[in-house]
């Protein structure tokens, strides 16, 4: 029987080098202790934004402590993340996130300050102070935010409830990453192994119809034995972002997480429409997989397995490095020598280990190099969800590298543009080079599915979001059944008529973060 490997069975040169960020505990519990302090910094500079010279003395202080926190935070959480089950690592998360809604909550007088100004004057203090001109765009988006921006005492109200806002999801990921255990199920060789985040997408992608179908009947039987826990949970935090939204005068939530990104409501709206004009692809879609599998009945747990036959790809993880590398040539010299370093110099963590985050991702701190948690299981998938998040990482180390701390921060309205790049030009590379009629089908299967999933499946994710929090804006009462109808009459339009939407499908809103 295979279990999951514990987090000190991993080889140190798979695991990624947080001591770039902090060498050791006590260097971090230091900057911690600093942190705390700078509360003082803070409340010193109230009500001094009186001149050009002052406002840039305070957004200097203000980046000096935002640096500082940054780093305690990221090193604190990506610690936690490589095992969620470590109570030491839990309490730092929860110790850095606690002073950093404490100094929330000590500047919230700021953006009041500045939107007391007359904005003519702010412009003016920009042109004729030097050194703020670092700070023009900053100061143009707080002026943008003055119809949902409080007065100093309901700011400090609204900063101070950042830590109990954050609790629904603090509890969905210690519950779907440490306490979450799923049953045991056979794999491809008739061996019994225990289920996991990650080797769910391997088994979904097994010729063996059996597996799939196994690994799918347990995953979503096993959430479904915590669907009202887990229920209770979402509309919670749907209805925190209601409160927060309602609170600074949005007219929805939808509204209120778009706007800090300038990004109007039509433009979600619309994104929703016209997938809905384009679901008959989809549709045609299903119908192709379903011919060239064969089967008289496509389930869903059949959406994953690639569609030419015994063409499995098993990618070490060097020969991933390469395949990359490779791929991404077309981005110069410079990109794949920095790009190197990421193999080299402890950027990345490679393996799922007991109690570690699920899924993959990238993160890091400003000074520092970016850092990238996967769990790599040798699929194709893995190969690309690899060149994905180097995309991440390596955009925000040339953000980091090209710009002030201010204003290397990038949106998540284009956070996805460098990491779909590199997947489309990994894929490129590899159809180019890959003459074997079955190896080329291959791929071309694999590009399908990335379409599916970046494109129609991420929008009925957003449907679904976009409906449950339109329905509690109007007050609707929600439970898991609900949310169970709703998600699964969404994947009934999405996929059509040549699919058996299996009940289980239901209970995916309850596993995607």
């Amino acid at each position: 029987m295979k279990q999951l490997q514990r987090r000190e069975e991993i080889a140190p040169d798979l695991k990624w080098r947080l001591e770039d960020i902090y060498p050791s505990d006590q260097e971090w519990e230091q900057d911690l202790a600093k942190l705390k302090a700078s509360k003082q910094s803070v409340l010193d500079v109230r009500g001094t934004l009186t001149s050009g010279e002052n406002l840039l003395r305070a957004l200097q202080i203000q980046d000096e402590i935002g640096l500082l926190a940054d780093r305690v935070i990221a090193y604190s959480h990506m610690r936690k993340d490589e095992d969620n089950t470590n109570s030491r690592y839990q309490a730092h998360a929860a110790q850095a996130m606690a002073v950093a809604v404490e100094l929330s909550a000590a500047r919230s007088f700021f953006l009041p300050e500045i939107l007391a100004l007359d904005p003519d004057q702010v412009k003016g203090w920009i042109q004729e102070t030097p050194g703020l001109q670092v700070y023009a765009h900053y100061l143009e988006n707080i002026l943008r935010l003055q119809p949902h921006t409080l007065p100093a005492e309901q700011e400090e109200l609204l900063a101070a409830a950042g830590e109990m806002a954050q609790a629904p999801g603090n509890i969905f990921r210690m519950f779907n990453n440490a306490d979450l255990k799923f049953p045991e199920v056979k794999n491809d060789h008739g061996e019994v192994v225990e289920l996991t985040h990650g080797r769910y997408g391997q088994l979904l992608e097994s010729q063996q119809r059996e597996v799939r179908k196994g690994a799918f009947d347990a995953l979503y039987a096993t959430y479904a034995s915590w669907k009202n826990t887990l229920g209770a949970t979402f509309v919670a935090s749907a209805k925190k972002e209601l409160y927060f939204a309602r609170a600074r005068k949005y007219r929805s939530s939808l509204e209120a997480a778009l706007y800090e990104d300038n990004v109007a409501p039509e433009v979600y709206t619309n994104l929703v429409s016209s997938i809905h004009d384009h679901l008959p692809l989809l549709h045609r879609y299903v119908r192709l997989r379903k011919k060239l599998l064969g089967l008289e009945e496509l389930h869903m747990y059949d959406l994953y397995v690639p569609m030419v036959a015994d063409q499995d790809m098993e990618i070490p993880r060097q020969e991933a490095v390469g395949m990359v590398q490779t791929g991404l040539h077309h981005l110069g010299a410079q990109y794949l020598s920095d790009l190197d370093k990421s193999f080299t110099d402890g950027w990345i963590d490679w393996l799922e280990n007991r109690g570690k985050t699920s899924g993959a991702y990238s993160w890091g701190t400003y000074g520092v190099h970016p850092y990238v948690l996967l769990n790599y299981q040798e699929t194709l998938n893995d190969v690309f969800t690899l060149a994905h998040e180097l995309g991440h990482a390596m955009h925000t180390f040339y953000s980091d590298k090209n710009q002030e701390f201010v204003n290397a921060g990038y949106t998540i309205f284009v956070a996805e543009v460098a990491s779909t790049l590199n997947e489309a030009l990994l894929m490129d590379d590899l159809l180019r080079k890959t003459k074997d009629p079955k190896k080329r089908a291959y791929l071309l299967n694999h590009f399908l599915e990335q379409y599916r999933g970046t494109v129609f499946r991420q929008t009925m994710f957003a449907e679904f979001e976009m409906i449950v929090h339109g329905k509690i804006g109007e007050g609707e009462s929600l439970t898991s059944e609900v949310l169970s109808e709703i998600y699964y009459d969404l994947n009934k339009k999405y996929y059509g008529e040549d699919i058996v939407v299996d009940e289980a499908i239901a209970m995916e809103w309850a596993r995607i973060p």
